[in-house]
């Protein structure tokens, strides 16, 4: 097991390339992964929102550790490619409790997590220094493990809406630099959608740069010209598919009809997807 996670770690680094770069439609069960893997995903991530929503609990910070975990564990079971778990904050108060979280989330089968910044249950930005702390337990943990565990850095200063506009580009960098130093491979600045900062945040983090598209963003041709190696969808392939289900819903129950059905994954293919093996 420890031989290839090591492997699919090493594979998930090599994955993030500026200007090539690794586009990640974040899954939320085990059918979802499978669903993304057979498109030609080269890597699966998991949502936090989705997860949480799937389990019946709201995102931030809401849904016990265990079952979130125990999501994961049964992604990385079903496909071969690798796994990044979104963590949210690192289900835990302390440095040490993010520890734990980063050796379970290994023992699950995954080999990357998404550490966010942001103040569990508060709008605001945990104090960097106390941030660095959570990264390195993170990464320690890993070293323990001995797997090149891939930390993502969320910075949620854009996402938030933190502080004066006009300072948040270098609160921003000032975050990424502290986080890289204290362990992250990549830095994940959601919230930015615009070329301008895109370009000057790819020239001012020594990492990797992660973006959040969705329907407002530029295509992932053009993210690639502007440098950013990472390109996740996030909770927004979720949100699409409950959608489905809402618009669905409303016209069989208005009109009888069912037209919202049309392109569905056929019955026979999804249940030959999740079949073990």
């Amino acid at each position: 097991m420890i031989e290839v996670l090591r492997e699919r770690a090493a594979l998930l680094h090599t994955l993030h390339r500026p200007g090539e770069p690794l586009v990640l439609a974040n899954a939320w069960d085990v059918a979802s992964a499978c669903i993304v893997v057979a498109a030609g995903a080269t890597a699966v991530a998991t949502t936090s929102a989705g997860v949480a929503w799937s389990l019946g609990s709201p995102d931030g910070d809401r849904l016990d550790r265990s079952r979130a975990i125990d999501l994961v564990a049964r992604v990385a079971a079903a496909v071969t490619v690798p796994v990044t778990a979104d963590i949210e904050t690192g289900f835990a108060d302390t440095p040490e409790g993010v520890a734990g979280t980063v050796r379970e989330v290994l023992a699950a089968g995954a080999v990357g997590v998404n550490l966010e910044d942001g103040a569990s249950g508060g709008p605001g930005l945990r104090d960097v220094d106390e941030q660095c702390a959570r990264l390195r337990a993170a990464r320690r943990a890993a070293e323990e493990v001995g797997v090149a565990l891939v930390v993502n850095a969320r910075v949620d200063t854009y996402l938030r809406q933190v502080g004066d506009p006009a300072e948040r580009l270098t609160a921003t960098l000032r975050r990424a630099e502290a986080f890289r130093r204290a362990g992250a491979d990549v830095v994940f600045v959601p919230g930015v959608v615009d070329a301008p900062t895109i370009t000057a945040l790819v020239a001012g983090i020594d990492a990797p740069l992660n973006v959040l598209a969705g329907p407002t963003a530029p295509p992932v041709p053009e993210l690639a010209r502007l440098g950013v190696a990472r390109v996740s969808l996030g909770h927004s392939l979720a949100a699409a598919a409950y959608g489905l289900v809402r618009r669905a819903t409303t016209e069989v129950l208005e009109t009888g009809t069912y037209t919202s059905l049309a392109g569905g994954v056929p019955y026979p293919e999804l249940n030959t997807l999740v079949a073990p093996g």
